[in-house]
């Protein structure tokens, strides 16, 4: 085997010796087997028995096979040692037989370890996600996205959608294929009704997600914002959830949708990040600006978005408010004249003039 194989060569001492052991125990099974008859019964997997389970682990499949094929070969070079000329052909035919089994056997001994690491892995992608979804960036989580691999993942976020119907273990398994084709890695796990998918390795999300949707159920499929890392996914994980909860107020949402365009309607379902974000992102900018942009766009919205009408009520001529509300879309990038716009718009001055603290009067 040693002058075979190179990769035996590096084995440590105690997996060469054990993968001897093994070979002596397949040896005087196969002449155990031989004196017996040869029954047509086949080679039971407890020819490996004797081995520890984490030598499948160290050794592959193929490598196993070479190392039967080895010890074969050299029982058939020293079948003329063991039996007369005239059962010489016998007994080759007999080690094809028991070669043929304890492979399949060997192959056996592989498919249930990979059931078993298969069956614990999914357990643990469970438990990572779950602890996402719950912000738990601890040593814990640090740990099993090690075990999983994720622990130099970067670029991550987390998509969310509905749990497609039927059985939830091939919907997992058809959107994790479909993650790994576009070169991207995938945790994922159901939730109830839905499926939630941590992407690592994404540039831009939303494209990734578009390219998957058709592995979700009906319904919204909604991207949390991009991380640097697993540990801070909690935070793409909670903009998901909740734009997903939201999604139903906004009944033309494209799909995918960003979590971040559904801030007016998770604002709406009390979510104060997303409060937060609308006063820091929209309101402030606009009322801190020295045009007046933030009275121009409010008198414009007041007025039912038209423009002679804004004109009158702030005294202007039409083409300054047209130019005001140009320099709206250049500062907050939102174009008053689209719906969907002048809604977020509504929201935010809204959320903003609640979040300002009043003036106080000077006394005396």
């Amino acid at each position: 085997m040693s002058v075979e194989h190179a990769w035996f060569r590096t084995l440590s001492p105690d997996d060469r010796s054990w993968v001897g052991l093994v070979a002596q125990a397949g040896i005087s099974a196969l002449l155990r087997w031989y004196a017996a008859g040869a029954p047509e019964d086949d080679v039971s997997g407890e020819l490996f028995a004797s081995a520890p389970r984490s030598l499948a682990q160290t050794i592959t499949l193929r490598q196993a096979l070479d190392l039967t094929r080895t010890a074969i070969a050299t029982v058939e070079d020293a079948v003329p040692e063991l039996v007369d000329d005239d059962e010489q052909a016998r007994l080759r035919e007999a080690v094809l037989r028991y070669s043929r089994d304890v492979a399949f056997a060997a192959a056996a001994v592989y498919a249930r370890a990979a059931e078993q690491r298969g069956g614990w892995d999914a357990r643990l992608e469970s438990l990572v996600v779950h602890a996402v979804v719950r912000g738990e960036a601890d040593d814990t989580l640090a740990s099993r996205a090690a075990e999983l691999g994720w622990e130099e993942v970067t670029g991550v976020c987390v998509v969310v959608g509905a749990l497609p119907r039927g059985e939830s273990g091939p919907a997992l398994t058809a959107l994790r294929d479909g993650a790994r084709r576009l070169g991207r890695e995938a945790l994922i796990a159901a939730l109830g009704s839905r499926l939630v998918c941590v992407l690592g390795g994404a540039e831009d999300g939303l494209e990734d997600a578009g390219r998957l949707t058709a592995y979700f159920g009906p319904g919204p499929v909604v991207v949390g914002p991009r991380v640097p890392h697993l540990f801070a996914a909690g935070r793409s994980a909670r903009a998901a959830l909740s734009g997903s909860d939201a999604c139903r107020a906004w009944v033309r949402a494209p799909r995918p949708v960003a979590a971040d365009e559904l801030l007016p309607e998770r604002a709406l379902l009390g979510e104060v990040p997303a409060r937060r974000m609308l006063v820091d992102r929209v309101y402030r900018p606009l009322r801190d600006h020295p045009s007046s942009l933030l009275e121009t766009v409010q008198a414009y919205l007041d007025q039912g978005t038209t423009l002679e009408a804004t004109a009158r009520e702030l005294f202007l001529h039409a083409n300054t408010v047209r130019y005001r509300l140009r320099k709206v879309a250049d500062v907050v990038g939102l174009d008053a004249h689209t719906p969907r716009d002048a809604w977020v718009l509504q929201v935010a001055l809204a959320l903003g003039r609640m979040t300002d603290q009043p003036l106080r009067r000077r006394s005396g």
